[in-house]
């Protein structure tokens, strides 16, 4: 059968997993504010619709802890494929939602599926993609997640303004179906991992597939011979080590690599893209914003989380992790910090805002202006930094034998922490309100910290490269410096094989 061999192909369609997470998250913070919805489901009060929201995560995090084993035991093409089938049958169950039992029901399977591909598809990349491009390949996964969001809400705001009644929601949550069918026929022309084929000792595929990928089909390549040799030293040393469990990944080599691949995950979240993404309706209500205008307004938000993504991402690997994940941090604090200081000093507390019991903070003019700007300038530095950055540097940190369920487990951290903050966001809204933002204000504050100090760069290298990266007693902050062998193999393979040439030619004469 024909298999794609394009690496930016391969990205565009492996990583509509990572849209279906957007589609879902849009596919309730388009309805949350809209009539159709809130009276058919019973007005839900900030508990309910927090509960809600985050079923969708509930179901995710548990998809996320099964996925490594799913994925080490059929290959990360299969686990893909069983991931769409998922999605689609949550799609059709929350299509057909009688009540909030009945759609609270769909977000979870549908969840299942997220949290599979939310954490396998980073891996797949990863494991397909040559070092020097492989942050701006798994990137694409975030940005897969941006135009989900922005293509749900589009489709949900344009139900929501010429369509009547349920109809509306149910149109919508339908057509979520479509993207997980275009992902499981893709599926069927993709390669499988070189690396999990090398994982089951099935060398020659190993081989064709780099061949395919990095060498034109060419075996003899000085790329592929160079990254089959690694892989096999890889595999080698995998198939020393015992069978992994979630135990071993906090075992003496490891738990290093797992505390970043875990935290960076969970920082992503406590960052406060929750905020901006789940409740963005909420935000710019509480800032004077009403009925439409409220809604277009935060298409112009997902906008521009797709646009810094985008524009990212060619440059990702250049720029480097430990980089991008500091000035967001740092950045974000500021923004959280302004937003609060905006909202404490000329808003007011109120019994509800536009007749929503959810709200009970408001600030209207120039302040509320400011603070819808402030929530798009939070969106572009998110978008620019933690959102793709995050999920690449999980999927690289961990050595192949533990990398699935490594990556799985990351994803759990980000899967367990979304579901907290989807469920307190709301609540918090309403009762702390402003103070809201002081808390990831200080998130950002800590988590700077631990980046600087605990998070070395893996940025241009190789998935084995990085093994000794992390093996070394290099400072985080100074690893960086570490030479790069990958370039350097390769120049002695080309070298050896134009000495073979020149005594093959030598002997012709």
């Amino acid at each position: 059968m024909y298999r794609v061999s394009n690496i930016y192909v391969l990205a565009a369609f492996g990583t509509i997993g990572g849209g279906l997470f957007g589609f879902d998250v849009s596919s309730m913070s388009a309805w949350i504010g809209v009539k159709a919805y809130t009276d058919y489901f019973g007005n839900p009060d900030s508990n309910l619709q927090g509960g809600i929201t985050a079923s969708m995560s509930a179901g995710s995090f548990a998809g996320s802890i099964a996925a490594g084993w799913i994925c080490d035991y059929l290959g990360r093409r299969r686990s893909l494929m069983i991931a769409s089938w998922i999605w689609i049958i949550g799609a059709m169950i929350q299509c057909s939602a009688q009540n909030v039992t009945h759609l609270v029901a769909g977000r979870v399977v549908s969840g299942l599926s997220v949290g599979i591909t939310s954490s396998q598809t980073p891996v797949y990349m990863s494991e397909l993609a040559p070092a020097r491009i492989r942050g701006r390949i798994v990137g694409v996964q975030q940005w897969s997640i941006e135009w989900g969001m922005l293509i749900m809400y589009l489709i949900a705001y344009g139900c929501a303004v010429g369509i009547s009644g349920p109809s509306a929601f149910r149109i919508c949550w339908g057509i979520q179906a479509v993207p997980g069918l275009v992902l499981f026929i893709a599926l069927f022309f993709f390669p499988e991992s070189p690396r999990w084929l090398a994982g089951k000792e099935r060398w020659e595929e190993a081989l064709d597939t780099l061949a395919l990928l990095h060498g034109n089909g060419n075996r003899n390549d000085p790329v592929v011979q160079v990254e089959f040799e690694e892989v096999q030293e890889a595999a080698r040393i995998a198939h020393q080590a015992k069978d992994v469990s979630f135990l071993t990944l906090f075992g003496p080599n490891i738990w290093k690599r797992t505390l970043c691949g875990v935290s960076v995950q969970v920082w992503q979240q406590l960052l406060g893209g929750n905020v901006a993404m789940y409740y963005v309706v909420y935000i710019f209500e509480m800032a004077g914003m009403t009925g439409n205008s409220s809604l277009y307004s935060a298409v112009i938000q997902y906008v521009i989380f797709v646009f810094t993504t985008g524009v990212m991402l060619p440059y990702i690997d250049r720029v480097g992790r430990r980089q991008l994940l500091l000035i967001g941090s740092v950045t974000c604090m500021v923004v959280h910090a302004v937003i609060a200081a905006v909202m404490a000093t000329k808003g007011h507390p109120v019994s509800s805002v536009n007749g929503n019991a959810n709200l009970t903070w408001e600030i209207k003019g120039g302040a509320g202006k400011a603070v819808i700007a402030f929530s798009y300038i939070f969106t572009a530095i998110y978008g620019f930094t933690w959102a793709p950055t995050a999920w690449i540097y999980a999927s690289e940190v961990f050595p192949l034998k533990y990398r699935a369920k490594g990556v799985g487990l990351s994803a759990s951290g980000n899967w367990i922490f979304n579901f907290a903050l989807a469920y307190f966001v709301s609540p918090a809204f309403h009762n702390i309100q402003w103070k809201t933002y002081v808390i990831f204000a200080v998130f950002c504050f800590v988590m700077t910290f631990h980046v600087f100090f605990l998070y070395p760069e893996t940025a241009g290298r190789t998935l084995e490269e990085i093994d000794i990266v992390f093996d070394t007693n290099v400072k985080p902050w100074r690893t960086g410096l570490i030479e790069n062998r990958f370039e350097e193999e390769i120049e002695k393979h080309e070298g050896g094989v134009k000495e073979v040439e020149a005594v093959d030619h030598q002997e012709v004469v």
